[in-house]
């Protein structure tokens, strides 16, 4: 099986190297991940003919600026590390699937995306605007199934241990039952919580809700708070304001829908469940068309 895998937290984050660890016992793995951190990029790509840096990493930077995991009994050798060949793209989460199948898979598409670990949740809203899931609606787009992992803490050294147990099962499960249709890419959450705490999978719904008091005033400290460096970001220093400006980040607050069901997603995680949710690259409103239809909008002229 040939996977490829990305990511919108970079190629130097904890969770991507973990899923390398998981999906080599697949298949062959292709790592071409954001030089920088790529959240919020949702399907984002990297236009306007600006050029766009590609490197595949050496056994010196794999060791220097990938996370370091404790010793799997695995060797480096090179960029091809136990079926593993590890590179990076300057550019957006999809336009790094788009380079996997412009260049790398150019003769043959990858079997499977699979896009994470992601530090943070990205159920419910969040799913909107991930470039973790980005990445893999890029995938389906090109017919390819896919599959976007996540874990709800933003932690840079968080406790992956309930996606080593439970992932390959779930990934699996998934490949034994691919439907016939196109399009569909599946969203995978964890919640922040030991293996032994875990109660279960469910299948759910992506959640409702929405970010509210978004905008704060710019706080430095948050680099630090979360173990982010400028560089980590792709800025040379911490940013400052210009004559007139006055610098805000984007922080806000989750305000959840009381409508939601038993089975949204995020709901799902703070019961303890892993939540699976289908999603599809035609976001077309099936019922609101056939609503539309009755009410008279089909004319002809």
């Amino acid at each position: 099986m040939e996977i490829l895998i990305t990511n919108d937290d970079g190629y130097k984050a904890k969770g991507i190297k973990v899923l390398s660890e998981i999906m080599r016992h697949f298949g062959s793995v292709t790592v071409i991940a954001p030089k920088h951190h790529q959240s919020g990029m949702s399907m984002a790509a990297s236009l306007g003919l600006k050029q766009i840096a590609y490197r595949q990493l050496s056994e010196e930077e794999i060791t220097r600026d990938t996370y370091s995991l404790p010793d799997t009994g695995s060797k480096m050798r090179g960029a091809d590390c136990c079926g593993i060949k590890w590179s990076y793209l300057d550019a957006t989460p999809a336009s790094c699937v788009k380079f996997g199948l412009n260049i790398p898979f150019s003769d043959r598409f990858p079997d499977v995306v699979v896009s994470g670990i992601n530090h943070g949740s990205n159920a419910t809203t969040a799913s909107c605007y991930s470039g973790t899931l980005g990445a893999a609606a890029e995938a389906a787009l090109n017919g390819i199934p896919a599959i976007g992992v996540s874990l709800a803490t933003l932690d840079p050294d968080a406790d992956f241990s309930a996606v080593k147990k439970y992932f390959p099962g779930i990934f699996g499960m998934i490949m034994k039952n691919l439907p016939a249709r196109k399009g569909i890419y599946y969203n995978v959450n964890f919640p922040d919580m030991p293996a032994d705490r875990i109660r279960g999978i469910r299948t759910g719904h992506q959640g409702n809700g929405r970010w509210i008091k978004e905008f704060i005033p710019w706080d430095p400290g948050i680099y630090s708070a979360y173990g982010i460096t400028p560089e980590m970001l792709g800025q040379s220093s911490i940013p400052s304001a210009e004559d007139g400006e006055t610098l805000y980040m984007m922080a806000g607050e989750y305000a959840d829908d009381p409508d939601n069901r038993q089975d949204a997603d995020h709901w799902l995680n703070r019961q303890g469940y892993i939540a699976i949710v289908a999603h599809n690259i035609d976001t077309t409103d099936s019922e609101e068309t056939l609503r539309m239809r009755k009410a008279g909008f089909d004319t002809d002229f």
